[in-house]
């Protein structure tokens, strides 16, 4: 049987991908389990993702953890959640070492348990120098939030006299995002066929291709992420322009 790798163009893969990762209430609710044994099956989905991207030569990877709509969920489901990522991190840090992966994280993280984030602060100084693939983990976040900090911060700077209101630009705004430097993503991919993004990277994601997939999380393996790539390089990505703009007929 072929996989979808075989069909991938190598030389117009995307630089970035991001992920919401959806459906592990339901699929552990369809195994008659408590939700979080989908949370703790759902790693492998994880490993395998980063795996294959670090593999194919994508350089970022973002992955949607846990938003800050999520704190309003059983207790006993974030507690959960919060011991599967001290635990996960602990983990697959020798994975992430010996393939040059760089962590980073955005959110609100000052909102996590005090274990939580000196565990995240150690993975995060731990893969600093690692020039392979950066894995990104969005913790605590929300788009509304980010845009309403970087709103905050760039008040405060022209409170200063830093920045004159006039000359505030889309790339200024970039600058005062918890993505600042990073590419924005040209694929996100969601799970469990949801139709919606979940207020997830709303700046960034303005000109990303979207790709929903009735699979859920727990289950999504290497070979649904190669049909993801491959689904987003049959696309014609426009920026709003006509499609004879990008293609002139001599």
């Amino acid at each position: 049987m072929s996989s979808f790798r075989e069909h991938i163009d190598f030389n117009r893969l995307p630089r970035h991908i991001a992920i919401i990762m959806d459906g592990n209430g339901r699929w552990a609710k369809k195994k008659g389990a408590m939700r979080i044994f989908g949370h703790r099956n759902a790693v492998q989905s994880v490993r395998e993702v980063t795996e294959a991207c670090g593999e194919l030569g994508i350089k970022y990877l973002t992955l949607y953890a846990f938003s800050t709509e999520n704190w309003g969920r059983p207790k006993e489901e974030v507690e959960g959640l919060m011991e599967l990522l001290v635990h996960t991190l602990r983990q697959e840090i020798n994975t992430l070492m010996e393939n040059q992966v760089k962590l980073l994280a955005i959110g609100d993280i000052s909102q996590l348990p005090l274990n939580c984030q000196e565990n995240l602060r150690w993975a995060l100084d731990k893969t600093k120098d690692n020039n392979g693939l950066v894995l990104i983990l969005a913790l605590s976040y929300s788009g509304r939030w980010e845009m309403t900090q970087a709103v905050r911060l760039i008040a405060q700077d022209v409170q200063k006299g830093k920045i004159n209101p006039e000359f505030i630009t889309e790339e200024v705004i970039e600058r005062y995002l918890t993505t600042a430097g990073i590419p924005d993503p040209e694929l996100l991919i969601r799970t469990s066929g949801e139709m919606r993004v979940s207020n997830f990277l709303l700046w960034q994601i303005a000109y990303t291709e979207l790709y929903i997939t009735p699979t859920l999380w727990p289950d999504f393996r290497k070979e649904n992420l190669y049909e993801a790539i491959w689904s987003y390089q049959q696309r014609e990505r426009r920026f709003g322009k006509t499609s004879e703009q990008l293609n002139p007929v001599n």
